[in-house]
């Protein structure tokens, strides 16, 4: 097999590929022997039926189009690696003739492939982390945390307004749109905190500057998304008519931090060896979470020198690889994403907003890794292609390699392999400047980051991990790993 390729105007690639006589011969004679033995033909015995009979049966062009078909499928996801291309959805193929024996045989195929951009600078990237280590800083924050969690309130001066934050008691009369009382919200004394969001805004808006014993009456709409408290109000009533009276003003009173609270409520055996051990856990999640903290600074600043526009297919791409394995982790946690939602306080429009904007970041910092990998000439050898597959931890690494070649999906095992040296190749490079929390705005002294071991990006370059239970699906794109973003539980 023959391969010519030929870059055509926005980013397409035409590729010629060409056959022998001897091959085609070679097939027809093969496809008709298997004719021969899959068929009944009266007559003849299995296997044995000559050409002319085959011809007549099934028509004199059946053969022909079977090599025809079998030469342009078999051969052009090798045509694609030969040609080191990095297609971009499927090819489209020009319309040829059928196989003649005798003769060579030729097809061709156009196909949309990575742009190839440039950096504006491919000097090492500046970037700001936290230093390693625990600070007495982030000690005492988390010591203020811990005084947080456990307030206590008191009533305040009767002269104390209620601010958009403040906890209050009240006691509140609510009536629907027929004038009729709603149970559930009634009540004659009630521990409330505003902004907490399980009312609107508004209603907190209109108790906003009372003082201890003043009243405030007004009427709410209900929303299109009501809140906690509203919401299975929804369908019964359009307005909610609101007379609310403060209580009273409370005050959060933070407990000190002595050796006798520590011991007793926490259970540590003093102020001290509570630092201690607060100083120890922040130091190990440091040392697990910097790392990937550092990679994603430098892909974030690196993508920021991308000189060109990422592919509409390319964002595409990542937003279903984003949405593949986002809902492979909550089947894997058992979580439904309607519960996912609202942990999250998201609404599943801003949900798919967010994924959007997920993946043009990811596509453009693919494409990035891919600058730095031809400026510094990183490509990956067919010796570390093969290594990725050894790694897999199938029983044999070979067909699995194998496969992926025929279902032109090697691209990407080399794609990663590449993207993995660039992101090593800029961890070590990195000039991190350490943030002391303490200093706010003042900068620690700067220093080239030390040499560390670095995961691929998005674990591109363990693809065949992934595959290596289930077969690739033919002519689509290979599974990959992609980090969903992480997100923190909102309280």
């Amino acid at each position: 097999m023959e391969t010519k390729v030929e870059a055509l105007q926005d980013n397409r690639t035409k590729v010629t590929v060409t056959f022998d006589a001897k091959e085609v011969d070679a097939r027809i004679k093969k496809t008709y022997k298997d004719f021969a033995n899959k068929y009944n033909f009266p007559g003849f015995r299995k296997g044995k039926a000559p050409r002319p009979i085959i011809d007549n049966a099934l028509g004199k062009d059946a053969v022909r189009a079977s090599v025809t078909d079998d030469l342009v499928n078999d051969s052009y996801p090798l045509a694609i690696e030969d040609g080191k291309l990095f297609p971009l959805g499927k090819p489209e193929f020009d319309e040829t003739d059928l196989v003649e024996g005798g003769k060579p045989y030729t097809f061709t195929f156009t196909v949309s492939v990575k742009p190839e951009f440039e950096l504006s600078s491919y000097e090492p990237v500046e970037i700001e982390l936290p230093a390693e280590g625990a600070t007495e800083a982030e000690v005492d924050e988390q010591l203020e945390m811990f005084r947080e969690h456990y307030y206590s309130l008191e009533d305040a001066t009767a002269a104390t307004k209620v601010k958009d934050d403040s906890h209050i008691e009240l006691a509140m009369k609510a009536t629907d749109d027929k004038g009729e009382e709603i149970p559930s919200l009634m009540t004659e004394s009630r521990p409330y905190t505003l902004g907490t969001g399980l009312f609107p805004v508004e209603f907190d808006e209109q108790l906003v500057g009372l003082k201890k014993g003043q009243t405030a009456t007004f009427s709410l709409d209900i929303p299109a998304d009501p809140p906690v408290m509203l919401a299975s109000l929804a369908d019964k009533t359009a307005k909610i008519d609101f007379e609310v009276e403060v209580k009273a003003v409370k005050k959060k009173i933070l407990p000190e931090i002595t050796d006798e609270w520590v011991k007793e409520t926490l259970g540590f055996e003093n102020v001290e060896d509570m630092r201690t051990r607060m100083s120890e856990s922040i130091t190990q999640q440091k040392g697990a979470m910097l790392p990937r903290m550092k990679e994603n600074a430098i892909l974030v600043a690196l993508a920021e020198r991308l000189e060109g526009e990422v592919p509409e297919s390319m964002r595409d791409e990542a937003e279903a690889t984003l949405i593949q394995d986002f809902f492979q982790q909550l089947q894997s946690q058992n979580m439904s994403f309607d519960l996912y939602l609202a942990q999250q306080g998201m609404t599943p429009d801003q949900f798919k907003n967010d994924v959007k904007l997920q993946a043009a970041d990811v596509a453009k910092q693919d494409l990035a890794l891919d600058a730095w990998v031809r400026h510094f000439n990183m490509e990956a050898t067919d010796e570390e292609v093969t290594e990725e597959f050894a790694k897999s931890g199938v029983d044999n690494p070979a067909a699995l390699k194998t496969q992926w070649l025929q279902n032109g999906q090697l691209h990407m095992v080399r794609e990663g392999v590449a993207r993995a040296k660039a992101v090593r190749d800029l961890m070590d490079k990195a000039v991190v400047t350490e943030i002391d929390p303490s200093k706010k705005d003042e900068k620690k002294s700067a220093k080239k980051a030390s040499p560390k071991k670095a995961a691929a990006k998005k674990d591109d370059a363990d693809a065949p991990k992934k595959a290596a239970a289930k077969k690739p699906a033919a002519k689509k794109a290979a599974p990959k790993k992609a980090a969903a973003k992480d997100e923190e539980a909102a309280e």
